[in-house]
């Protein structure tokens, strides 16, 4: 359970009955400063952003809390996607698929960065999408800004994060296969009342168009359906080819927009805030 408000990553076992507290907050290797990021490997270990001294770093950790190693990206961390009460400030989300880490890192001319597990890049792949606002940089990178899924079936999806709802699939060598806007009744309005002019606002890097997410989480199953939580409290489920085929809403203690979304082995769905299971069927 990754807590970026406590900057701590903290393990439970299936009934939820207790946590245990793996990462501790701190500047130096091994703990995590202003964490952005965290995603949970295959083979036992998972990854965290953060960003101390505001330089971007993963790192790497098994499931006990022991480091692996980790390393830092260049530039700094800029605030692009303000999700609620927090601004995702540098690297707003990561794939961790073991051998390796997919970024969303928009400002190098690609959608979607590899990196080798010691910080080595390995490939680029997907070309940014025309938005508008090409003249204004910071925006057209915010509005380029997604979140990048394995898909268990191969290949991988990118859902874009805020602007005009849309995902694409790419296969394993990185090539486009489809692209698909994210259409419905519920989102419609949303989509309509869009912005087509971003106030700047002052932070510590300087000033940028902080812009609110249309999507605040995705995630894909085990049969490979694309499941996105909208801004607008729905979730919508894509099928391999991109056709929609579910229309969701998940309640708790009332309705709740998902900000994460997980796939246990026996078909369950963990949802955040709160740290809920549901029957994903």
């Amino acid at each position: 359970m990754f807590d970026r408000r406590a900057h701590s990553v903290y393990s439970a076992p299936p009934n939820l009955e207790r946590a245990q507290k793996l990462i501790e907050i701190g500047m130096e290797p091994g703990r995590v400063l202003g964490p952005t990021a965290f995603d949970l490997g295959p083979d036992d270990t998972f990854a965290v952003a953060d960003a101390p001294r505001g330089r971007p770093r993963i790192q790497i950790f098994t499931t006990s809390g022991s480091s692996l190693g980790g390393f830092f990206l260049q530039g700094r961390a800029v605030p692009r996607i303000t999700l609620r009460n927090s601004v995702l400030n540098g690297i707003g989300a990561i794939e961790y698929i073991g051998r390796s880490v997919l970024l969303s890192q928009p400002e190098i001319g690609a959608l979607i960065v590899e990196y080798s597990a010691d910080g080595s890049p390995v490939r680029t792949f997907g070309a940014l999408r025309r938005t508008g606002h090409e003249a204004d940089r910071d925006l057209h990178l915010a509005l380029n800004s997604g979140l990048v899924i394995a898909n268990p079936t191969g290949g991988f999806f990118f859902v874009f994060l805020a602007g005009v709802p849309q995902f694409r699939k790419y296969d394993a060598d990185g090539k486009l296969v489809f692209e698909r806007h994210i259409e419905g009744v519920e989102v419609d309005p949303f989509v309509q009342e869009l912005p087509t002019t971003w106030k700047r606002r002052p932070t510590d890097e300087g000033e940028f168009p902080l812009v609110l997410p249309s999507v605040y989480a995705a995630a894909a199953d085990q049969s490979g359906n694309l499941w996105i939580s909208l801004a607008v409290g729905f979730t919508y489920v894509y099928d391999a080819n991109g056709e929609k085929r579910r229309t969701i809403q998940f309640h708790a203690a009332g309705p709740l927009a998902p900000t994460g979304l997980s796939f246990t082995p026996k078909g369950r769905v963990l949802v955040t805030p709160g740290c809920f299971a549901f029957d994903a069927r």
